[in-house]
């Protein structure tokens, strides 16, 4: 079963949450709650997101000051941020989000579908981003562990097919999306898609050092992080 993404959704206001709750509801992944900056910061010592959709205007910490502390956080500062304003302050206003490491800007009141579709780009991203990590975790505990096969009859070669055969896919996937940004004008995603593109390339350069008579490729092994 495909585990699903988590979307945090930071707002003072209940009415405000349960409207993004009722629009983003159709992607059929897990909504977070956050009332204020300062629960969004403890939810995201625990749980890993997609994207998170920050209100500015809050009492307390705002949205630039909320956004500025998930930056500063090695575990957080990649996540993507999608700033939501009931204030259009012109262009220093937005030019301070993006400043505070928002990947877009959007003005209440904001098209349902519009929202919806940009949060899902982010979602796909991340799911591709999970299964990059799941392929590069496989290869090196297989090889850091010194272990010849995933099963008692499969020899090192066989393994080898396999990861490759499942990093082709994941290629595929990940090529499709990004033909697929790149026809849009999302330059954020776009930004993302080439990052999630070099990862995958790096995997691949170490997959094939590893091929017999290539030497030993544990050390090029790219961080899946």
């Amino acid at each position: 079963m495909v585990q699903k993404a988590k979307i945090l959704l930071v707002d003072d206001r209940p009415e405000n949450l349960l409207a993004l709750e009722a629009i983003l509801s159709a992607l059929d992944q897990t909504l977070v709650r956050a009332s204020s900056g300062e629960e969004a910061l403890k939810a995201l010592l625990t749980d890993d997101f997609a994207v998170i959709l920050l209100d500015v205007q809050m009492p307390g910490m705002d949205g630039f000051e909320t956004a500025a502390h998930i930056k500063r956080r090695e575990r957080t500062r990649d996540i993507p941020i999608i700033f939501l304003t009931a204030i259009n302050h012109g262009p220093h206003h937005t030019f301070r989000g993006y400043a505070a490491g928002a990947v877009d800007y959007i003005s209440k009141p904001f098209d349902p579908w519009v929202l919806r579709a940009k949060v899902s780009v982010f979602v796909e991203l991340y799911m591709k981003n999970c299964q990059l990590r799941e392929q590069a975790g496989l290869l090196r505990l297989q090889l850091e562990n010194g272990q010849q096969s995933v099963t008692e009859n499969k020899e090192p070669a066989g393994l080898l097919a396999e990861l490759s055969a499942r990093l082709a896919a994941v290629e595929e996937q990940a090529e499709a999306l990004s033909k697929q940004l790149h026809e849009s004008s999302d330059a954020a995603a776009v930004a993302t898609a080439a990052h999630l593109e070099r990862k995958l390339t790096g995997l691949r350069r170490a997959l094939d050092a590893l091929e017999p008579g290539t030497g030993n490729g544990a050390s090029a092994l790219p961080s899946p992080n």
